[in-house]
């Protein structure tokens, strides 16, 4: 083990991964430290063990629960849009390649529905239309809103921040979502799905806000949809916490050295600067 390094990061989070990673890469000396005994921090993916030693101290898993390698339990579980910055710095950096992906099924809703001559009203599970091809085909509007909603897709799918022609007669740098609510004749159901299935707000506050940033994340959706299968969303099949370890193996690779299950006693200080 080397008693000299250009960087020392303490935690294993995505963030301090991706910098040990680059940082080996280009050319740096580096230790990476944690005091915990796996890669991801906050984000990590726990098997059983882990798990009851961080919330349940002292207490052994159920043997009925299984083996360890049975479990991959995500502390923060998201999913993750394959079309967005994530992917594209995993593509760029390699690291893709240390991790097996699977492409979520769908996006669904849960909603109410009326009652009409020839149907039944109440609660059903409805799939998110992700371009203006699936709305049209989408049972979770009527027939008129298809048609609107095929044509605000179409709208979002043109737009350009950067090309005043794409916003037609409005500036969507300023005007809020309300004024394309009016222009395509949204209703309230189309842009509760709209605005939190798809742009994946948590709450209504877009409707007021300048109506580009909206009709980005939109666009983020839908560019993301079909790209690697049915939905917008890819997961690593073993948990969000391969891909901090994805970045962490490539600092490896590149020289740097790992201590998991390591805490810190004290940082030296000389004139100001870390020395040990």
């Amino acid at each position: 083990m080397n008693e000299e390094y250009d960087v020392v990061v303490c935690g294993t989070g995505l963030t301090e991964c991706i910098l040990s990673g680059l940082l080996s890469q280009s050319g740096k000396k580096v230790l990476h430290i944690d005091r915990n005994p796996y890669y991801g921090g906050e984000g990590a993916s726990l098997n059983l063990t882990h798990l009851w030693k961080l919330f349940r101290p002292g207490v052994e898993p159920p043997k009925e629960y299984g083996t360890n390698r049975d479990w991959n339990v995500d502390l923060i579980p998201k999913f993750i849009m394959a079309n967005g910055n994530l992917v594209k710095v995993l593509l760029k950096t390699r690291v893709s390649r240390y991790l097996e992906w699977k492409s979520v099924d769908g996006t669904f809703v849960y909603q109410m529905k009326e009652g009409g001559l020839f149907s039944k009203g109440g609660p059903k599970i409805y799939k998110v239309p992700g371009n203006d091809s699936e709305a049209l085909k989408s049972d979770l509007m009527g027939l008129l809103e298809k048609n609107r909603c095929k044509n605000f897709f179409i709208f979002c799918q043109k737009f350009d921040v950067n090309d005043k022609k794409t916003h037609d007669k409005y500036d969507l740098t300023k005007d809020p979502f309300k004024v394309l609510i009016k222009k395509f004749d949204l209703s309230t159901n189309m842009v509760d799905f709209i605005g939190h299935a798809v742009a994946l707000y948590t709450d209504d506050t877009f409707i007021e806000r300048p109506a580009c940033e909206t009709i980005e994340k939109i666009k983020l959706y839908m560019d993301s949809h079909g790209r690697y299968g049915d939905s917008p969303f890819i997961y690593p099949i073993y948990g969000l916490g391969g891909i901090p370890e994805g970045f962490s193996r490539m600092c490896a690779i590149h020289g740097g050295t790992f201590m998991l299950n390591k805490d810190i006693d004290e940082i030296l200080y000389e004139d100001g600067k870390i020395v040990g």
